[in-house]
């Protein structure tokens, strides 16, 4: 007779200057030709849009603003570019690197947020958690180690010697291995998508690690003083002291134009996955939904599923970065009350 008490998880936009966002369609780089880039597209947007902070373009009025100012999106300056049109903060281009609808689902996602100011810099895992403070022990193991990772991967791009790049192969001669033919339209649509799903370095040069500031107006986010690693250091060595929001500037930080996506976020989700069933389950223990088959019928269902994924992705890149907030108490009373 007595309720029961839950305590759910909030997140929130930890980026006042990203407010504004829109979400342009996916690609699609699986093996699975039915899957609708349209479709994971809206179940991201909607997602998102359930974030307090963030206002979401629909993906109707982004997919017009690309056929009116013919923005084929081809590479990050498209995107900057399409951002600028719909007069946006950033632009989310996502791609869809595998999927099968299949028991146990599977979905690959990787999702660029570009900024459509160029001085924006990268902003690592690890940004905006509380570092040096009591709360620190608090700080989940599995975000640590991002965001170590995210410094060393940093710190040793200063240290690996440079190599000369082979030329590409012209796209006439590309086959695809296995077919002994020409690149097939699925192999066109991987070409066209090179240029965003490329892994940038985690934090290069002039990022947040780095003491760039990541915005260009009086309300910066990471405008970290200069720090003296000592005369054995390079003068780009990323500080980690970059991680912990400095103090306003008295004025504002030079623009060092970048074009590496603000923000990104690469996972693989599996229906088979302890981590992923425990978190769906949360998930569903929330919503109120009153169809059958409980959590469960999300992995047979394909929709359900994608924007699960969806919220999954959305949650383990703005949590890494200071979106997790206070856990909100719940009262459930059983239906026999």
């Amino acid at each position: 007779m007595l309720p029961e008490i839950a305590h759910q998880p909030t997140l929130h936009n930890p980026f006042p200057q990203l407010a504004k966002i829109a979400v342009a369609p996916f690609f699609n780089t699986s093996e699975e030709p039915t899957l609708n880039g349209k479709q994971v597209a809206l179940a991201y947007s909607a997602e998102l849009q359930s974030v307090p902070g963030f206002e979401v373009v629909p993906v109707g009025v982004v997919e017009k603003a690309m056929l009116a100012h013919e923005i084929p999106l081809n590479g990050p300056s498209d995107a900057r570019r399409l951002a600028q049109v719909l007069e946006v903060d950033a632009l989310v281009i996502g791609t869809v690197t595998d999927y099968t609808p299949y028991y146990p689902p599977r979905m690959g996602m990787r999702v660029l947020w570009y900024s459509a100011n160029p001085c924006f810099h990268p902003i690592p895992p690890g940004y905006g958690l509380p570092w040096g403070t009591p709360e620190e022990e608090g700080i989940p193991a599995p975000l640590v180690m991002e965001a170590e990772m995210a410094l060393a991967r940093a710190q040793l791009a200063t240290q690996t010697p440079t190599y000369p790049e082979m030329p590409p192969t012209p796209p006439a001669a590309r086959t695809l291995p296995g077919d002994g033919g020409a690149e097939s339209d699925e192999g066109l649509n991987r070409t066209k998508v090179a240029a965003f799903t490329q892994i940038p370095p985690a934090a290069p040069p002039g990022s947040a690690l780095s003491g760039q500031s990541l915005a260009g107006s009086a309300t910066t986010l990471l405008p970290m003083p200069a720090a003296d690693p000592g005369p054995s250091f390079p003068p780009d060595w990323p500080d980690p002291r970059g991680l912990i929001p400095a103090p306003p500037s008295a004025e504002r930080p030079c623009c060092r134009p970048t074009d590496e996506p603000v923000l990104s976020h690469t996972r693989m989700y599996a229906g088979n996955d302890t981590h992923f069933t425990e978190a769906l389950a949360s998930y569903y223990h929330f919503l109120d939904d009153a169809r059958f088959g409980g959590w469960q019928s999300f992995l047979e269902r394909s929709d359900d599923f994608i924007r699960f994924c969806c919220h999954m992705h959305l949650w383990e890149m703005l949590s890494a970065r200071g979106g997790a907030g206070e856990t909100r108490v719940v009262w459930r009373w059983p239906a026999i009350r």
